[in-house]
């Protein structure tokens, strides 16, 4: 499914409809795409929907931000500095935050290689390519996601 986002109010409404399916399961999100695209961004209003106070920055330089939370632990990576030899050392946490009862995003998930779950919800946020100022957000379905893609489609 993909969604057409015009500013950043569409961007929050649409964070927003996702972060009220998630659950006490919690889920296993990656984003992939554009630099500076809205990754960090969607996110951040995921977080804020879910009551999260602390402040939500994007982890590029630390790697890794935990945030607390209600509903179940937050985990927030950023994998674009990282070489083959970082993401090494932060394997185990990638396979322990992707296990039930973790809210975990990764941002530039592409650098994972294959150390992503298979059962990963995907997200790829894109420029427009007519106009700068528009984003896609192309939620990838798969065996594990299709009825959330489906529950967020009536919510938007």
């Amino acid at each position: 499914m993909k969604i057409k986002v015009k500013n950043l109010d569409e961007t929050k409404k649409m964070a927003q409809a996702f972060a009220s399916l998630i659950d006490k399961k919690g889920l296993f999100v990656t984003l992939t795409g554009d630099i500076g695209a809205g990754k960090t961004q969607f996110i951040r209003y995921i977080l804020e929907y879910l009551n999260v106070k602390d402040k939500v920055t994007s982890p590029s330089f630390v790697i890794l931000n935990e945030y607390k939370s209600e509903l179940c632990p937050i985990y927030h990576f950023d994998l674009y500095r990282l070489e083959e030899k970082g993401l090494k050392s932060i394997i185990s946490e990638l396979r322990e935050y992707s296990k039930e009862g973790y809210l975990t995003f990764i941002e530039w998930a592409e650098f994972a290689h294959d150390e992503i779950p298979k059962n990963a919800f995907k997200i790829n946020v894109l420029y427009d390519e007519d106009d700068v100022d528009i984003r896609w957000f192309e939620f990838i379905e798969n065996n594990n996601n299709k009825e959330f893609i489906e529950n967020l489609s009536k919510r938007l």
